[in-house]
């Protein structure tokens, strides 16, 4: 019996994984399993840059525009479970390589290694810490976290509430560090993975960025933001490209000075996805 196989198809945002990843699975008769932790909700779709209407229908995708962020809060290890369930399913049906492709490390990890045996939440902190991060802002709550936990600063996704918050409460709750819980043994999966990195110079990803975010406003960013004001509070909302506009509807700066700080924001995403993968010598990284 053949390998079974999955390819991965990661890099920085706007690096180009779409296209490629139409390439891949038309090459392995594959559908593409989507690895993004925000353009699973329908409700978000410019400001995640889900691939048009076109490339969805040129290929069966996945775990894109399946969830709402009116839902239960959608999980990493939620997502290890389904994408693992799914793989199961298609392997069996015939398929012997499987392709994946998106930027989430956190949703990449989960799926090759597991996640590692993270103490529960604790509800009256996490409540707390949210309350601080509705009153306060992020910018409080990373700076303390960074103190904490300098490990996780560097490599968490600073700009996420969500993200920030449970690193937060993890070293709050267990006296150690988040960073620390991430040394669990790797478990073993029952098929082949090959992670394939995409890269570019670095101005030249960041001139992709820039003329992405400028594509967004074109296509109604602005828009689709605004009808999603009176939800702001919403975990999956804090996220580039929303909580900018979220500041600009409240008066704290013009549209363009909003537009200038969703391109340097998503710049610095870019960054920490790049430093997160630095770790990972099993990614064979390609220059495109």
């Amino acid at each position: 019996m053949a390998k079974r196989k999955l390819i991965i198809l990661l890099g920085p945002t706007a690096v180009g994984k779409t296209d490629l990843s139409l390439d891949l699975a038309r090459q392995y008769d594959s559908p593409i399993i989507s690895c993004d932790s925000r353009q699973l909700y329908r409700e978000m779709c410019i400001g995640t840059a889900v691939p048009s209407a076109q490339q969805l229908s040129a290929v069966k995708h996945y775990f894109i525009q399946d969830h709402s962020i009116f839902g239960p809060m959608y999980t990493a290890g939620k997502y290890e479970l389904e994408a693992l369930a799914l793989m199961e399913r298609l392997f069996s049906e015939g398929h012997e390589t499987l392709v994946m492709t998106g930027g989430s490390g956190f949703y990449i990890d989960a799926v090759c290694n597991g996640l590692d045996d993270f103490p529960p939440a604790d509800a009256q902190l996490r409540a707390s810490l949210m309350e601080r991060l509705r009153t306060e802002g992020v910018e409080s709550l990373r700076m303390e976290l960074k103190s904490l936990d300098p490990d996780s600063y560097r490599t968490v996704d600073i700009a996420n509430g969500q993200r920030v918050v449970r690193a937060l409460e993890v070293c709050l709750m267990t006296g150690r560090p988040f960073s620390s819980f991430k040394t669990a043994q790797v478990k073993k999966r029952d098929f082949q993975i090959e992670k394939i990195g995409l890269t570019r110079p670095r101005d030249v990803l960041y001139d992709r960025i820039n003329r992405r975010v400028e594509q967004m406003f074109a296509d109604g960013l602005v828009e689709e933001a605004r009808g999603l004001l009176p939800h702001r509070e919403l975990t999956a909302l804090q996220t580039v490209g929303y909580k900018e506009l979220f500041e600009h509807f409240q008066g704290a700066y013009d549209i363009e000075k909003a537009k200038e700080l969703i391109q340097r924001n998503t710049r610095h995403y870019a960054k920490r996805q790049m430093t997160w993968w630095a770790r990972d010598h099993e990614i064979q990284w390609k220059e495109i």
